[in-house]
């Protein structure tokens, strides 16, 4: 694929999924401005490796992977960063133009240990299969179950939906 068709590519894919991605990227960090600029990263990475870009079979995964990665290098640094200062502040939300389920949903998943929150999105908001996400985290199919599993619990006293899933699961 020729440089100038993977740039079309790209501005495709951009009109197409950035939305997308900032939607799933904010329900992961819980930060607007941090899953718009992991996402803008993702996209300037696939600019920068035109040909690279333009060989994979599926680019919004690959923008996916590479806008998580940057989130949790962030996440890390903030943490370290809080650490050395001896603060356990929470960065504030931007919930501009979001509904208010939105903004309750993306509250409760900040509660969620970040390993179940990233398995909890990318399965019930991006709908990727446990496989899937597996590849994506670089983690055992086990591990993004008993992850999907602990989270589910965790959610289940505050997102109506979850207590259902909790509810079926002790039932079985």
């Amino acid at each position: 694929m020729a440089d100038g068709d993977t740039a079309e590519m790209v501005r495709e894919l951009y009109e197409g999924c950035y939305r997308r991605l900032v939607g799933q990227l904010f329900a992961i960090c819980g930060n607007l401005g941090e899953a718009e600029d992991a996402v803008q990263e993702a996209f300037v990475r696939a600019v920068e490796k035109p040909r690279r870009f333009g060989q994979l079979d599926n680019p919004e995964a690959w923008l996916r992977a590479v806008a998580l990665n940057a989130v949790r290098r962030r996440y890390r640094r903030a943490n370290r960063f809080h650490g050395l200062l001896s603060r356990t502040g929470v960065p504030e939300t931007t919930t501009a133009g979001m509904s208010a389920d939105r903004v309750a949903l993306v509250e409760a998943l900040r509660q969620l240990p970040y390993e179940q929150r990233e398995a909890i999105v990318l399965h019930h908001i991006v709908d990727l299969p446990v496989r899937e996400i597996a590849v994506q985290l670089g983690a055992p199919e086990g591990t993004v179950k008993a992850r999907l599993s602990r989270g589910r619990a965790a959610l289940a006293p505050l997102v109506h939906e979850f207590a259902d899933d909790a509810e079926e699961v002790n039932h079985v």
